[in-house]
This record gives structure tokens, C-alpha cells and sequence, in this order.
């Protein structure tokens, strides 16, 4: 056991579950390769990999920094509770939100999806937006929640 340890770095239940992830990885590709369109599919997910590699994380680590070096501008007035995850979860939420379904969210798709549904895209854009509004303000409950009780700590 220490030898695998010492050679792989990691036990051998990591082993074994990453072994099982790319055989089934590979089950799947194997699967979408026999479809029609397996190939405009795999050509599909590999331009998506790289512009969210290249371009959107890039993008993502920026607006982080930013919002970070913000809160260090004044850390007298920084509250005693910390707020920056409270601000990157529901923005997480959101865009993977967005990301899953931008083409109903921005209409992009709407002869297609009512040929293949029978219905519109016409509720997407308020539920995506109830959705996001609802992750913000859950958050903001939360951090006044947390906020409240590290005051009420420092008053005792």
C-alpha cells in the first residue's frame, strides 16, 4: 500500500475511481461516435472546453480579483464576516444557469425547439432571471444572517 502511495501519490480507491471515470468516459464517447451526429457533437464539446479555458476563465479569475482587491481597498470598514462568497455562488449558479440554457434564454432556438416540443421559448427568460434573482437574495439573506450573529458575538 505505501509503495502505490509512494509511486501514484494516492490510494487505491482514487485509482480505481478514476480508472472506472475514463472507462465510462470512454463508453460515452463511444456511444456518441455511433450517433448521426457524433462527430459535429465531439467537435461541439471541444470548442466549448477550449473557449471556456481560454477565454471565459480567464474572464472569471479577472472579475474575482477585482472583487477581492475591492474589499482591500478599506479593510477598517470590511465587515467582520466574509462577504466574497456570498457574491460568487449565486454568480456561479447563475452562469452555469445560463450557460445550460442560453440558447431558450435568448430565443436562439425557437423554430427548432417548437418543431421538436410544441411549445415556446417564451417562459426561459423569466425563469432564468427569477431563478438568478432568487440565488442572490438567498445569499444575502444568508449573509445578513451571518453578519447579525458576528455582531451580536462581539456585543456579549
Amino acid at each position: 500500500m505505501s509503495w502505490l502511495r509512494r509511486r501514484y501519490g494516492a490510494g487505491p480507491l482514487q485509482l480505481l475511481s478514476l480508472l472506472s471515470c475514463f472507462a465510462w468516459a470512454g463508453y460515452v464517447v463511444t456511444r456518441v461516435l455511433a450517433g448521426p451526429e457524433g462527430l459535429r457533437i465531439l467537435v461541439w464539446f471541444a470548442g466549448a472546453a477550449i473557449a471556456h479555458d481560454l477565454v471565459l476563465w480567464p474572464l472569471y479569475a479577472v472579475a474575482d480579483m477585482t472583487a477581492v482587491s475591492a474589499a482591500r481597498r478599506h479593510p477598517e470598514r470590511l465587515p467582520k464576516v466574509p462577504w466574497i462568497n456570498h457574491l460568487r455562488v449565486p454568480v456561479a449558479l447563475s452562469a452555469v444557469m445560463l450557460a445550460v440554457s442560453f440558447p431558450l434564454v435568448l430565443r436562439l432556438s425557437e423554430p427548432a425547439y417548437h418543431a421538436a416540443s410544441g411549445l415556446t421559448e417564451n417562459p426561459y427568460l423569466g425563469r432564468w432571471l427569477l431563478l438568478t434573482g432568487m440565488a442572490f437574495g438567498l445569499s444575502a439573506v444568508l449573509y445578513a444572517l451571518r453578519l447579525g450573529r458576528a455582531i451580536a458575538r462581539e456585543k456579549r
